[in-house]
């Protein structure tokens, strides 16, 4: 049921096809893109996740902390990525580019700073395959993760179970094991995890013990038997 997302942000960058590898039973590879425009910070872009998605069988899931996303997301299709979110902050038309994302052939995911609310975009969850709420402010690995957004995630999961959709709901930023099943019984069921994996002496192993909190906290959540 859930799925866990190792964030290369906390990764080696000078060892990023091992470190893909250090996480092999991971669901997807997150990819953490920021520009130091949208955010005060400059990771990595089209040419990387090129590289990377060569380099791992593991879908990329590419996080696109950037401006003009309209521009520049259907790249980040084209070099290999399976799934694309973009900020809503920065979005000049979400629902174009969430199809065009679709149309390309990844998923389409639109993610929400902390501030930003969820009941705005009510109308556009119907276009896209994941949303994405941030749990800590964007632009930097290893922040504590901010118990204010738990109510937003659950606002979140009661908006997608109202319309019946099958969109995945996922948390990024500080999510760990001490953290993970609290998102859980908010209603995440995507988790980004960067040196919760990363900083743990085998990766491989952070992953399934992650993945097996989360299962364990969403098998008796409400939010999921009620779905």
């Amino acid at each position: 049921m859930a799925q866990i997302n190792p964030s290369i942000l906390s990764a080696d960058f000078a060892r990023l096809a091992e470190e893909a590898t250090a996480v092999r039973g991971a669901d997807w590879l997150h990819v953490d893109v920021m520009d130091n425009h949208f955010v005060p910070n400059l990771t990595l872009g089209v040419p990387v996740v090129e590289s990377l998605s060569r380099a791992t069988d593991t879908p990329l899931d590419c996080h696109l902390m950037i401006e003009s996303p309209d521009r520049w997301a259907p790249q980040y299709v084209e070099a290999g990525a399976g799934s694309v979110t973009f900020h809503a902050e920065a979005a000049a038309a979400p629902v174009r580019l969430a199809r065009e994302i679709r149309a390309k052939g990844a998923r389409a995911s639109m993610a929400l700073k902390p501030a930003t609310p969820i009941e705005p975009y009510e109308d556009l969850l119907p276009e896209l395959d994941m949303l994405l709420v941030m749990t800590v402010e964007p632009g930097f690995g290893g922040q504590s993760f901010l118990d204010i957004m738990l109510p937003k995630i659950r606002r979140t999961r009661e908006l997608i179970n109202k319309h019946g959709l099958e969109l995945w709901l996922q948390v990024d930023g500080g999510v760990s094991e001490s953290t993970i099943e609290r998102c859980a019984e908010a209603g995440a069921d995507v988790f980004v995890a960067g040196s919760a994996v990363y900083g743990a002496e085998d990766p491989a192993q952070a992953v399934r013990t992650l993945r097996e909190q989360a299962d364990r906290t969403i098998a008796s959540a409400p939010w999921a038997c009620n779905h």
